[in-house]
């Protein structure tokens, strides 16, 4: 009865111990196991339970047929075809949608508005290039020099107006100057290019088979013939050449500022008023002559009250060519202009002549334009960020900018400035007694000028705001038969008016607008990013019939998919440098031996427990029968 409890606590104590050996070394494997786990249970354990996972549960549709039809293959491939498919045309479609976006394209809106307009600037020119008397005497011998070449080249005797050619010994020594620098750039004929190779007194060589111009040299005697199909245009340009020679020798300008108003505006009046002298500037251009602009900014602006005829400009002005340059002019009459204030008149671009005994009446109409800048256009709000220098006292404006950048080029290239343009600061016209090749210079730039080759067009933009009257003119005779003898009797009292031609000599301007309305066109933007998020929505609900929480879903499986890559690509990478160097090949039989014997070295363990068990019931004292025997010796 006393060796009860040694037996009990030698089964208590040795059986219980191998097996929470084997119970500890589960837990921890699966401990383990549940660890690694956890680990990855935001990034999944490998690519096959990530997309089987978001297929399960996207709102995507389609999706789910990859999954739950993954035992019939057939359907797997057709919906994974159609899938990948409907996803590659939606992107297509998105592909679309993102280069019309960034293409920044826009919608014109028109609108009509209705308002007491203000008047625009009207510039007026009398087409009579007048003989200054700051250079009239040179002017008369160029006539003369003129006179003799058409002579020689044509046979034509010009006729020249009674001068008084008496000069002193300056203008002679002027003259002689004049006169050596024309022949240094002669007018003269030249054989078309298919006649070159014929005698010039040859019977097939007829005169129309010529072609006239002038020569122009550098300073290296390297020349060419500056050619026109025109004789009309080859003499007026070669005249204009060394007309421009003798403007650009005047060394001050108001020399030739020699206005005349009142002998050429015979009458004006604007919105039923009468005109006066503070209500116009007066400039000169070269071939046109003197110039008159109204409205100009110069006083206060004109309003036009009401629309129609009475409440606009009205001028008489004279046409008749008195004391002009016939090779200058070849046209009788008056230019006008319509343009906006603070905008120089650019009478080439945008005039128009007025006929001699004809009323004009030009009705307009206002039209703004609206330009979108910064990506939607290349358009400038005020030509600051254009690199052309602007040389004109006005705003910018395209033209403005495309003759500024061509004087620019002209003082660069040649030392010297055309004379129709401004003058930059610091430089001086051209002018052939003091810069001898300046012509040969300017006609080869002219020419990379027309091709582009300067880049002017390119550099200078449209302007974002830009205002611009649309014309239309009608024509009638004035005055009429019937009232022409009084027209003209009030005309010689008022105006001093003895013309002998007078219907070739007078001319009568209208200019008002047709009506109030007038058109503005803008822009807006036609592709915004509103636009596009609403484009790109339709597309994805049309191919896959979802939301943007589903853009959300497709999100996370691309940033989960991106994690397990990291992921594994570190571990393998540790594992890389984890593993230990690679056996020696002839050791694989040691190798084999050493995994024979593995087992043996368990084997002790298991057989000594064994034998633990086994010898148990060899001791008698320690059966577990004691027990019941002391339990029938107490009941007995």
């Amino acid at each position: 009865m006393g060796t009860a409890p040694p037996s009990e606590s030698v089964k208590t104590g040795k059986m219980p111990e191998g097996e929470k050996m084997r119970q500890c070394k589960q837990e921890e494997e699966q401990q383990q196991k549940e660890e690694e786990r956890e680990g990855l249970i935001e990034f999944y354990s490998s690519y096959q339970e990530l997309f089987q996972f978001f297929c399960s549960n996207t709102t995507i549709h389609g999706a789910i047929r990859l999954v739950c039809s993954k035992k019939n293959k057939m359907k797997t491939a057709f919906w994974s075809v159609l899938f990948f498919l409907t996803f590659g045309l939606m992107y297509w479609q998105f592909g679309i949608l993102y280069r019309e976006y960034f293409s920044y394209p826009v919608n014109l809106n028109l609108n009509l508005n209705s308002d007491r307009l203000t008047f625009p600037a009207v510039t007026l020119c009398t087409l009579n290039p007048y003989r200054y008397s700051a250079i009239r005497k040179q002017l008369d011998k160029l006539d003369q020099i003129t006179h003799q070449t058409l002579l020689d080249l044509y046979d034509y005797n010009m006729s020249l107006p009674q001068r008084d050619w008496s000069t002193s010994s300056t203008q002679r020594r002027s003259s002689r100057s004049l006169y050596h620098h024309v022949q240094r750039h002669p007018l003269r004929r030249q054989k078309r290019d298919n006649l070159v190779n014929l005698p010039e007194n040859s019977p097939s060589v007829d005169k129309n088979d010529w072609k006239i111009g002038f020569v122009l040299c550098n300073e290296n005697n390297d020349c060419f013939h500056q050619a026109y199909s025109s004789g009309v245009d080859a003499v007026r340009e070669w005249y204009s050449f060394h007309y421009i020679n003798i403007l650009a020798q005047v060394p001050d300008a108001k020399a030739l500022d020699e206005s005349d108003f009142e002998n050429f505006i015979y009458a004006c009046r604007f919105n039923e008023a009468t005109c006066d002298k503070a209500n116009y500037t007066h400039f000169h251009h070269p071939l046109y002559g003197n110039c008159y602009t109204f409205n100009d900014n110069s006083s206060s602006v004109w309003t036009s009250s009401m629309p129609g005829i009475n409440n606009g400009l009205s001028l008489v002005v004279r046409t008749e060519q008195n004391d002009f340059i016939p090779l200058l002019s070849t046209v009788t009459g008056a230019r006008v202009m319509v343009h906006d204030q603070n905008e120089p008149a650019f009478m080439d671009d945008g005039g128009f002549n007025v006929r001699p005994g004809i009323e004009t009446s030009i009705s307009m109409r206002k039209e703004m334009t609206v330009r979108l800048g910064g990506s939607y256009s290349d358009c400038t709000e005020d030509g600051s960020d254009v690199p052309v220098q602007n040389l004109y006292s006005s705003r910018y404006t395209e033209q403005v900018c495309i003759r500024s950048c061509f004087q620019l080029n002209m003082v660069e290239r040649c030392g010297c400035a055309y004379y129709f343009y401004p003058l930059p600061r610091g430089a001086e016209y051209c002018d052939y007694t003091k810069h001898k090749a300046w012509g040969y210079c300017y006609y080869k730039l002219l020419a990379e000028f027309k091709a582009d080759v300067l880049g002017c067009f390119h550099k200078c933009r449209k302007p974002c705001k830009m205002t611009e009257y649309q014309l239309s003119a009608g024509y009638s005779r004035w005055p009429s038969a019937v009232s022409e003898d009084w027209v003209f009797y009030m005309l010689s009292q008022q105006n001093k008016y003895n013309i002998t031609s007078k219907r070739n000599g007078v001319a009568k301007v209208n200019i008002f607008f047709k009506e109030w309305n007038y058109k503005t066109n803008g822009e807006s933007p036609a592709f915004t990013v509103v636009t596009l998020l609403s484009q790109l929505g339709n597309q994805w609900s049309l191919w896959f019939g979802s939301s943007v929480l589903s853009v959300m879903e497709l999100a996370e499986l691309v940033l989960d998919f991106i994690a397990i890559t990291f992921i594994l690509g570190f571990r393998w990478f540790r594992s890389r440098q984890k593993l230990p160097p690679p056996m020696p090949a002839v050791k694989s039989q040691d190798n084999a031996a050493f995994q024979d014997e593995a087992p043996a070295l368990h084997a002790p363990h298991r057989f000594t427990v064994e034998a633990v068990v086994t010898t148990l019931p060899s001791y008698n004292s320690l059966e577990p029968r004691g027990p019941s025997r002391d339990g029938e010796e107490g009941h007995e």
